[in-house]
């Protein structure tokens, strides 16, 4: 049976959230495929990720544990990758379109004479084929990305395009294997460094519950206080639309949309934000979305579940009074 592999992503022993996102993703590809999915998982110490995956529900879960694959090196990650591919024979190759990602895949898919169909927002199957759906342009416009030829087909789904609450799990357990890739390290060229941090203090919001986003309506830096004192009566983070990290109110780590990071937490409360397609871009995957806005016909309120039509200075007050006091 054609079967479905999405190759999960861990580093340092812990599972990438998204990677759970890329499994949900391959589930309803499977699904309307008629297929079945295999889990791959590639690194150094996998037991503490294979355990975040043993209830998957999946055919198997394959694992390729080598010393020589961690630290992280694509020299090292793309051979091993490959021959996770070859072991499997997927016709599709599914991964979350993360950093690491981004910088092997390509490779792997040249490999074997592919290309990487990269940061998909949604898929369909129509007509015995199936078409990918990739944002152009920051967002204004969707092309569609046929998958022809000879398998294998190599695809990443943007942050947030499938939700991972709606993973399909089994109590029984996934069945495990392991694949030997073959490395030897002494031909490996290349010797990995520590990641580099650009700020100690930043903050990833992309694994973030409760986010709290500001954007021009908060009016000025002195302001974002509210915000803070918001988020942390909610157990949340803050977020913040390009125009105040331009505004050097908050720093660039706090940035959501399309150049910015790509979020989907539980609660989205976006505050004095228009809701611009470059901003909405990152939120897509967001559970549900509540809006502050005196504007009543700014687009943010198109998308959002809840909606204020206010002054955020005068609403935002009144949310921490109820919250602190219930």
């Amino acid at each position: 049976m054609t079967n479905v592999l999405v190759i999960a992503e861990q580093r340092g022993g812990a599972l990438n959230p998204h990677s759970i996102e890329a499994v949900v993703g391959a589930q309803k590809l499977a699904a309307a495929l008629g297929a079945d999915v295999d889990v791959g998982l590639i690194g150094g110490d996998l037991d503490a990720a294979a355990g975040e995956l043993k209830n998957v529900e999946a055919k198997a879960l394959h694992l390729v544990a080598d010393p020589a694959l961690e630290p992280y090196r694509a020299e090292a990650y793309v051979p091993a990758a490959s021959a996770l591919v070859s072991a499997l024979s997927p016709q599709f190759v599914v991964m979350p379109h993360t950093y690491l990602v981004r910088d092997f895949a390509p490779r792997l898919a040249a490999s074997f004479g592919r290309v990487l169909i990269s940061d998909s927002i949604e898929f369909r199957h129509e007509n015995g084929q199936t078409v990918f759906v990739r944002q152009l342009f920051q967002g204004k416009l969707n092309a569609d990305i046929l998958a022809s030829g000879d398998h294998p087909h190599f695809v990443s789904f943007q942050a947030g395009a499938f939700r991972a609450d709606e993973l399909a799990t089994d109590t029984a357990g996934i069945a495990t294997q392991t694949v030997d890739a073959g490395l030897d390290a002494g031909q490996l060229r290349t010797q990995a460094k520590a990641p580099v941090h650009e700020m100690a203090d930043g903050v990833d919001l992309s694994s973030v519950d409760v986010i709290v986003s500001v954007g021009r309506g908060i009016q000025s830096e002195e302001n974002i206080d509210l915000a803070q004192r918001l988020a942390k009566a909610l157990n949340g983070e803050v977020g913040a639309s390009r125009p105040v990290c331009d505004a050097g109110w908050m720093s660039n780590d706090h940035q959501i949309g399309s150049s910015g990071q790509s979020v989907s937490p539980k609660l989205y409360l976006a505050l004095g934000i228009s809701g611009s397609i470059q901003h909405m871009v990152g939120v897509k995957g967001a559970k549900t979305i509540a809006a502050i806005n005196t504007d009543a016909k700014a687009p943010i309120f198109k998308a959002a579940d809840y909606g204020i039509v206010g002054d955020v200075l005068e609403v935002v007050p009144v949310l921490i009074e109820e919250i602190e006091g219930g």
